[in-house]
């Protein structure tokens, strides 16, 4: 697994002389070599990378990578350039046009959140092709954990936006009051008219913001 920005490496730091993360490292090491694994090993921790700790406005919680070819590129909900828009997102930009009128763009790639503070962070990093979930129960729960543990404590305003239950698990950790939780329905088809689609989570988070004189997330996507 590549390296983590240095912020991050920092403050994951007391993490990684764990004995569940050494297992987790051998395991996830292991798989590279003797399965097909998504994303590749180089993109891992590429939320982190995009979106260093200092910078962090908001948080978006997934499940796990994409299991498909060429999906997974380490963002949560978001697939490489030229790669078919998955249902869930799909449905997340039909909310994001309704709730703040952004064009409904061509492509899946979110980097560009990514790159304003929006942490896209899935509760699992890896996954085996094809087999959802395959990584569960071998560590990475406890990381994202950690990570969670980390934006807890900073000392600014930082918007959590959880989509399902899964996501929603991670709140039994927030309880800092200079931060705002969202909560709703997963974007997935099964789920989306729930109450995922109506809750308004773009202009939630940006009116949040703007009123901590924090600047707001251009949630377009060119």
């Amino acid at each position: 697994m590549s390296g983590l920005n240095k912020e991050w490496e920092k403050a994951l730091s007391g993490e990684f002389s764990k004995e569940y993360y050494s297992a987790l490292f051998s395991f996830v090491n292991n798989e590279y070599k003797t399965k097909t694994i998504y994303p590749p090993k180089n993109e891992v921790f590429a939320a982190f990378n995009h979106t260093p700790l200092s910078e962090v406005k908001a948080v978006i919680v997934g499940q796990d990578p994409y299991h498909g070819p060429g999906q997974a590129e380490g963002l949560c909900f978001s697939v490489k350039k030229g790669i078919a828009i998955p249902p869930s997102l799909v449905n997340i930009y039909k909310e994001l046009h309704d709730d703040i009128g952004c064009d409904i763009p061509n492509h899946g790639s979110l980097t560009s959140w990514a790159d304003q503070g929006v942490l896209l962070l899935n509760s699992l990093l890896t996954v085996r092709a094809h087999n959802a979930m395959s990584h569960s129960g071998h560590g990475w729960e406890e990381f994202t954990d950690a990570v969670i543990d980390i934006l807890n404590k900073e000392d600014r305003p930082i918007v959590f936006i959880l989509w399902g239950s899964p996501a929603q698990k991670k709140a039994r950790k927030l309880n800092n009051p200079k931060h705002l939780i969202l909560k709703s329905p997963h974007p997935s088809p099964l789920s989306a008219y729930r109450g995922f689609f109506g809750s308004k989570p773009f202009s939630k988070a940006n009116e949040f913001l703007i009123s901590n004189g924090v600047e707001p997330i251009d949630w377009s996507i060119s």
